[in-house]
């Protein structure tokens, strides 16, 4: 008699840290940037407390050893031209990595999406191509960056299937990592992106689900000093649901 189907074991949700873009953070209505300056205490935190910033990759391939516990997963949203030029060199000063979640259907533009401004330049292809020789891994964020929870099946299928094949033919590597724009998620989206051959993907606060195909992460910004990170950590958590099929 076969033994019934073992549930996917439940662990605690690995930290992952959302950037956006690392420049000048004058005129910022959406909080998305943070400065070099700013990005570089925040690294130098973790490093001093014994953790390194890694690639969401890395940090879920470690997991399944059971390993990466020193291990925080760093994205940027977006693909901002000021993450080749800013964050990049820190990164590599800090002995860190990171995954990067770009835009296909937006080389070379901007972020028309944020109505409120200001305008702010996205990687072109060779840009990409740069980061991922430097070791980033480049993950989609879909094509032009909409809510995948409004989308209907055609654009849902062109957001998720379309942006993985455009990046594997830009970047000559596989693209397994997905991140919902907005950070808003739903049933309907996890299914597409799963079936899309992504191996995970990244929300913000999904809620109810879990899985590799709905990871929670933590908004890091530019008032986020040594206690706030410290306080961000430590919630995470407490505040977080476990994760279906992490250790």
């Amino acid at each position: 008699m076969p033994s019934p189907a073992k549930s996917p074991v439940a662990g605690p949700p690995p930290w992952i840290a959302m950037y956006h873009s690392v420049g000048d953070c004058s005129d910022d209505p959406y909080r998305v940037t943070v400065s070099p300056g700013r990005l570089e205490r925040q690294l130098r935190w973790l490093v001093r407390r014994g953790l390194r910033g890694v690639s969401v990759a890395e940090l879920l391939a470690a997991r399944d050893r059971g390993e990466g516990r020193d291990l925080v997963g760093l994205t940027f949203d977006d693909g901002y031209a000021d993450f080749v030029a800013s964050a990049l060199p820190l990164l590599a000063r800090w002995q860190c990595t990171a995954t990067l979640f770009v835009l296909p259907g937006r080389l070379g533009g901007d972020n028309a999406w944020d109505p409120l401004g200001p305008r702010k330049p996205l990687l072109t292809a060779d840009g990409i191509r740069r980061a991922a020789a430097e070791g980033v891994e480049i993950g989609s964020h879909g094509l032009t960056h909409v809510d995948l929870t409004r989308a209907d099946d055609t654009l849902l299928k062109a957001e998720t299937v379309e942006s993985r094949a455009v990046l594997e033919e830009l970047t000559g590597a596989p693209v397994s990592g997905f991140c919902y724009p907005y950070g808003v998620v739903d049933r309907r989206a996890v299914a597409a992106v799963r079936e899309a051959g992504y191996a995970y993907a990244c929300a913000v606060d999904p809620g109810e689900l879990t899985g590799r195909h709905a990871l929670p992460r933590v908004h890091i910004g530019q008032d986020d000093t040594a206690v706030r990170l410290f306080l961000k950590r430590r919630l995470h958590r407490w505040r977080r649901r476990p994760v279906e099929g992490l250790r």
